[in-house]
């Protein structure tokens, strides 16, 4: 067989691997005569399990079933969706690893220059709103073949929700893409059980019964099923919007056997109850099928594709997350209950991944989500999954909640110990609050020890106690108390790493005082951040609901949200540093009567005032005294960027 990968950065673990066909030619070469199924999708083809369509490929391909791949087709004409011919079962239709209007758009709803998953970073390969779209053409051109979408654009807008670059509520994507089935979170159990249906002769109309799916039906059984408020009663009234979230959040429990349903004109959208969680022994089996961890040869010429960077010598080793923070939309895609690989399992893909040439002992992540959630949260999630109305760790951690870090120290210290490794790197986000619950202590040396490379990035997200209670994240203090534990843990060790806190502006509960807060916390650390994230009001989450409505969906009760101008103002705030925000920031001060921050003490944040009238001179020296400030404060930053790149992110 001809070697698929020329390009020196992109070398298959295994060259024995094929890809899935992509082409009529790669169809025959493999004895292909027509594909079992076709799956479309936004992304281009990586064949890597961090990519939804080569999970989903490769499952269906392990149980005997053909998949041909069409990426990022040319939806302007219909020559691409018809180059592998008609599949026998159906199509399979996602957006890709991200929502693509994401993907397109910045939170400032600016249409952003690159895109890390088509090749070579190249935007536009695919369209706004690529499901709907994509189905669009397919029935246009293949009338009525099973249609069935899945990934994170479907399975967090399955029911109606608010569109931020639209500002207004949507329909469930099923009725807007006329599909048939709707696959929400990840999806593997659920497309088998879908596959060996459709191979039997059932109709797929007639598959309305399949754990992790949506369906459209006029005439649901109502037994037992919740219902929310419908679709034409939350694009009306806020208030239904808020209460029809806070079920939703309550739908993703699969050991909760109730069905959701939401009615829009004389149709129901109609929600099955989640797959259940995979055992470890299936959650291994994936990383066990045949990837070549490779972007598709066909983009050899472009460059690639950026977005295996990130991921080629990364491991993953659980899904899920309980962590729970609102602006996530974790909680109703890949749910609250962990699901975890064998120590077994990440050993031999670490040992396969010392096996590439360009491997230079240096894995960059072993995690998920959050990376050090190893296990379940407590035992009754074993049986009953997660409780309804209660959270594991905010605004306290339960006193139910198991801390073991021993499982996942046990499987890092057996692969820093692998020959050709030289360092395991932890750069997901790891929950400070949960590692501090850890009786042992030992989690938090060996992380210092072992898998730092001089930064440690922390997400403690805001300082004020008001804003992280609409977050859903814990106590400030609880930060400053492991800001404290990795200082001391450094020193003990004789090293000299530092933390560097990321946070969120704009979060719907955070007042101008409250950013302010956050901006004097800044100037006293005495350094600026590096990442720095206004709210983006993404498809799914609470947060977003408490955006759109005003309402904490949890609560029932006002939350204040800002919108507009002072949201910007909030975002200026903590760079208040650059000389582009000074008259937003000045704004800022004026409006919450905190003149006592302007001025050249050295607690100002920003000099006195430009007046227009001012000689260019005056201008000068004014802003050489922002230049001042700026520079006093930005002293660690500066030997922070000296360090490297290299760091790790808590949450």
């Amino acid at each position: 067989m001809k070697k698929s990968v020329t390009n020196k950065d992109n070398k298959c673990r295994d060259q024995n691997h094929r890809f899935l066909p992509m082409s009529i030619d790669e169809m025959k070469n493999l004895g292909i005569n027509q594909c079992d199924f076709i799956l479309v999708t936004g992304d281009a083809y990586v064949d890597h399990p961090s990519f939804g369509t080569a999970i989903i490929g490769r499952v269906l391909q392990s149980k005997g079933y053909t998949v041909g791949i069409i990426a990022q087709p040319n939806w302007q004409n219909n020559d691409d969706f018809k180059k592998l011919g008609p599949p026998r079962l159906g199509f399979l239709v996602t957006a890709g690893n991200l929502d693509s209007m994401v993907n397109h758009f910045t939170v400032n709803k600016k249409r952003r220059r690159e895109d890390v998953y088509a090749p070579g970073g190249k935007a536009g390969l695919r369209p706004d709103r690529a499901t709907i779209v994509y189905c669009g053409k397919i029935r246009e051109i293949f009338g009525a073949i099973p249609l069935i979408i899945g990934g994170i654009e479907a399975s967090l807008r399955r029911f109606a929700h608010y569109d931020y670059w639209q500002d207004k509520v949507r329909r469930p994507i099923l009725f807007d893409s006329r599909a048939d089935l709707l696959v929400y979170g990840m999806g593997e159990l659920a497309m088998i059980e879908i596959a060996e249906r459709l191979n039997a002769g059932i109709p797929i109309d007639q598959l309305t019964d399949i754990n992790g799916t949506a369906y459209i039906s006029k005439e649901p059984n109502l037994d037992g099923a919740v219902i929310l408020p419908s679709v034409e009663t939350v694009m009306a009234d806020k208030s239904d919007y808020a209460k029809a979230t806070a079920l939703i959040y309550q739908s993703n429990n699969a050991y909760d056997h109730h069905s959701y349903l939401q009615q829009s004109g004389n149709r129901y959208l109609c929600q099955n109850p989640p797959q259940m969680p995979l055992s470890q022994k299936e959650f291994d089996a994936l990383y066990n099928l045949p990837f070549t961890y490779c972007w598709h040869p066909s983009y050899e010429q472009a460059g690639g594709v950026p977005g295996l960077e990130e991921v080629k010598f990364s491991i993953t080793a659980n899904r899920g997350c309980y962590g729970n923070c609102t602006f996530c939309a974790l909680a109703i895609h890949q749910g609250k209950y962990v699901q975890t690989r064998s120590k077994d399992s990440i050993i031999r893909e670490a040992i396969q991944m010392t096996k590439n040439p360009d491997f230079k002992g240096y894995i960059h992540d072993i995690g998920g989500p959050t990376a050090n959630f190893s296990h379940l949260a407590c035992k009754q999630q074993e049986t009953r999954g997660y409780c309804k109305n209660r959270e594991c760790l905010s605004p306290e951690a339960c006193k139910n909640i198991d801390a073991d870090h021993k499982p996942y120290l046990e499987m890092l210290r057996a692969v820093r110990k692998l020959p050709g490794i030289k360092k395991v790197f932890i750069r997901s986000g790891i929950r400070y609050d949960y590692l501090l619950l850890d009786k042992d202590k030992t989690f938090l040396k060996e992380l210092v020890e072992y898998h730092i490379s001089g930064q440690l990035r922390v997400a403690p997200e805001h300082v004020s106690e008001n804003v992280l209670h609409y977050m859903g994240k814990p106590a400030f203090k609880v930060y400053e108390t492991f800001e404290r534990n990795f200082k001391q843990t450094n020193e003990r060790l004789g090293k000299k790493q530092f933390v560097l806190p990321y946070f969120i502006t704009g979060h719907p509960g955070c007042t101008l005082n409250d950013a302010i807060k956050l901006a004097e916390y800044i100037r006293d650390m005495g350094f600026f951040p590096e990442q720095v994230q206004d709210f983006y009001p993404t498809p799914g989450s609470v947060a977003t609901a408490m955006y759109h409505t005003g309402i904490n969906p949890l609560t029932m009760k006002p939350v204040y949200v800002p919108k507009g101008r002072e949201k910007n103002m909030q975002r200026a705030l903590v760079q208040y540093n650059k000389r582009e925000n000074y008259l937003l920031v000045h704004e800022a001060l004026t409006k919450a009567y905190r003149d006592d921050l302007i001025g050249h003490g050295k607690k100002a944040l920003i000099p006195e005032k430009v007046k227009r009238n001012e000689s260019k001179q005056t201008k000068s020296k004014i802003v050489t005294t922002s230049k001042t400030l700026s520079n006093r404060n930005s002293k660690k930053n500066i030997k922070d960027k000296n360090r490297g790149k290299n760091g790790n992110k808590i949450n």
